[in-house]
């Protein structure tokens, strides 16, 4: 067999360099400064705006960017709430494993202002609805209000919680069964599904960058 000759792979990486790439070793870095790492090469991450309900009837609202569908049989997701730095749960946590339920709101770019603005610490009696000026509506299904403004709301119940560290910042994966999917018609394409151009959803990039998710391409599936 003719050995390859060096050049560049779909990456633009020169192969005969690759032997220099840097490589790090998960214990050789504080947890904060690996999770730095992991946003930063994890992108674009979706953002999961998870709306719950206190048992005292407060309403809570976060957003999560470890996010994503897990299948359709049956139709799951997850999102994962890391503890506090005391590790305390989250608001969010402490509230589904109270009630069972939240609500996963889509984030349209012209709600990036508002969203960042839920992700500010305050205490559990203080609505982020309130902080950030968004109006409620009733889960149907839940009794968990969704963001009105969202171009789509999910309603969810607690399927399993899985805490894999309960020290400060641990991890956790909170898996739902997904009951209900609400879709503001602005956003519903003439084909029954949510038109991307017209969500204009955003994701999370490294640090405090965003993207829109309007530059798209296709491509043929083989």
């Amino acid at each position: 067999m003719r050995a390859r000759s060096p050049g560049k792979g779909a990456s633009g990486i020169e192969t005969e360099h690759r032997t220099a790439m840097k490589t790090i070793d998960v214990k050789d870095l504080s947890a904060s400064d690996f999770y730095r790492q992991m946003i930063s090469v994890i992108v674009p991450r979706p953002i999961a705006w998870v709306s719950t309900r206190s048992p005292d009837g407060v309403d809570n609202l976060a957003p999560f960017s470890y996010f994503t569908g897990v299948g359709s049989r049956p139709p799951t997701l997850l999102f994962c709430p890391a503890r506090q730095r005391d590790g305390r749960p989250k608001d969010t946590m402490a509230n589904i494993e109270a009630t069972g339920e939240f609500v996963v709101n889509i984030v349209s770019a012209r709600l990036a202002e508002q969203m960042n603005q839920t992700a500010a610490s305050v205490p559990p009696d203080v609505s982020e609805f309130d902080l950030a000026h968004l109006e409620t509506l009733e889960g149907q299904q839940v009794r968990v209000a969704r963001v009105k403004e969202a171009p789509v709301q999910i309603e969810c119940r607690l399927r399993e919680l899985i805490c894999l560290d309960d020290g400060p910042g641990g991890a956790n994966i909170v898996l739902g069964d997904i009951l209900l999917l609400h879709m503001h018609p602005d956003v519903v394409g003439p084909d029954g599904l949510p038109d991307p151009q017209h969500l204009d959803a955003i994701g999370r990039m490294g640090g405090l960058t965003y993207t829109r998710t309007r530059d798209r391409f296709d491509l043929p599936r083989p």
